[in-house]
């Protein structure tokens, strides 16, 4: 409990008055005092009317599990215990990388009121809701208390199915994307047999069966379906260069929701899906398999991939990965560099994992260093500014057509794209038959 800034104002303004006995007569001195026992006396019934701690009634409604970079909300009912009414600012407090939204004007008062604040995790892992603070003034505004309720609330940030889900919307009608989902719908499109049939003009000539024909007595043409059971797998480079902060959120977590949103879709189209993390050293991998299952333990672990400072090993992470593959796979390595120097090692394990399987490599683009680099410099620190960020942007340039004439395929989207251009990508693979 503390003085207001009313009586605070109050007491300023007394005190200045002080002087007028002095200018003006002796006689003020009785009035100045009357004013002041007066004011007292309202700032002591302000502190005992003052609703208190233990008047409180509060009850916090929240999920356990969060996802990343999306707002939740919690929900704080409150009821005061009396008949009295205060009119209280409430703020959450919270511990670890969890963004709270800012205080809520409350009206206190024997019937039970609703508050909702916004919850927002900006990095994976667990973070608590410390507490819930109250603040309100009497009933003359002359003293102001301050009461902490203790919630230690934990929560876990997980990766944003959300994201995922409406993403999956956009492309759930896709006849390249459906194709291989249900094989007697989409017979005729790929190249695996599926079955024979007689014979009909217009069908084109080369898939007549010769010698199932002259076996029939009349002609067969081979009927076939879209390819299952391809491998891919998704490699998330965890390294410090991840970690750094986009478009609100860690380059790492973005990376994970497009591996993820690939990771649904190919389960879904029955291929066999694996994902692997490294850093500094080969981390987390989930083998190869078909079904939802690969799905779910692709979130699993995607989950439990930490934001790692040290520098990324390419060499060990990626020759990990080639040992652990037996078959030609799909696999997408989503990484990121700053320079064609740091790059160098970067590319010649990337060329040397591009003989045995079809890369896609990602790398999620800065939106802000392009603007930087357009922007008009209207000073010399802005030119520099300029001149830098566009010497960044070309030497990006330079690694990505190196990448592409070696026969990677590459991928550089912002942040809210690059989930949509993986699968554009993918459909796209998966129609020109390249694994």
């Amino acid at each position: 409990m503390y003085p207001s800034r009313r009586a605070i104002v109050i007491i300023a303004f007394g005190a200045a008055l002080a002087v007028l006995p002095v200018l003006l007569g002796g006689g003020l001195w009785l009035l100045w005092l009357f004013a002041w026992c007066l004011f007292l006396l309202l700032f002591a019934f302000d502190a005992v009317m003052s609703p208190r701690r233990s008047d409180l009634d509060v009850t916090v409604d929240h999920a356990g599990t969060l996802f990343v970079g999306e707002p939740e909300r919690v929900a704080v009912r409150v009821a005061l215990r009396g008949d009295g009414r205060a009119t209280a600012l409430a703020k959450l407090d919270t511990r670890g990388d969890l963004a709270a939204s800012d205080a809520r004007r409350v009206r206190l008062s024997r019937e039970p009121v609703e508050v909702g604040f916004e919850l927002t995790p900006t990095r994976r892992g667990q973070a608590v809701v410390d507490s819930l603070w109250w603040r309100w003034s009497g009933p003359f505004g002359l003293v102001d208390r301050v009461t902490r309720h203790p919630l230690e609330r934990v929560v876990e940030a997980v990766p944003n199915l959300r994201v995922v889900r409406r993403e999956a919307v956009q492309f759930a009608s896709s006849q390249e994307y459906r194709a291989g989902l249900r094989i007697e719908r989409w017979a005729g499109d790929g190249s695996e047999f599926d079955s024979l049939r007689e014979f009909m003009p217009g069908l084109d000539h080369r898939t007549i069966d010769w010698k199932s024909s002259a076996r029939h007595a009349k002609l067969l043409s081979r009927q076939f379906r879209a390819e299952r059971n391809r491998q891919i797998v998704v490699a998330i480079d965890a390294g410090h260069l991840m970690a750094e902060p986009l478009g609100g959120l860690p380059r790492l977590d973005h990376a994970i929701h497009a591996g993820l949103l690939l990771a649904y879709f190919s389960a879904r189209a029955g291929d066999r899906v694996g994902f692997y993390s490294f850093d500094e050293r080969p981390q987390g991998f989930s083998e190869p398999r078909t079904g939802m299952s690969a799905f779910r333990a692709a979130l699993k672990l995607s989950g439990g991939i930490g934001y790692s400072e040290g520098e990324t090993n390419f060499t060990l992470g990626l020759t990990e990965l080639m040992q652990r593959l037996n078959r030609r796979s799909l696999v997408v390595v989503m990484t990121d560099f700053v320079d064609s120097v740091t790059a160098s090692l970067m590319v010649e394990n990337l060329t040397r994992l591009g003989r045995r399987h079809l890369v896609v490599f990602v790398s999620i683009r800065d939106p802000g260093l392009d603007e930087l680099a357009a922007a008009e410099p209207r000073a010399l620190l802005g030119l520099h500014r300029a001149v830098v960020a566009d010497s960044l942007v070309r030497e990006r340039e330079l690694v990505l057509t190196h990448l592409r004439r070696l026969g990677i395929f590459c991928i550089d989207a912002a942040p809210s794209e690059v989930g949509v251009e993986l699968l554009n990508r993918y459909l796209a693979i998966k129609r020109r038959e390249l694994i």
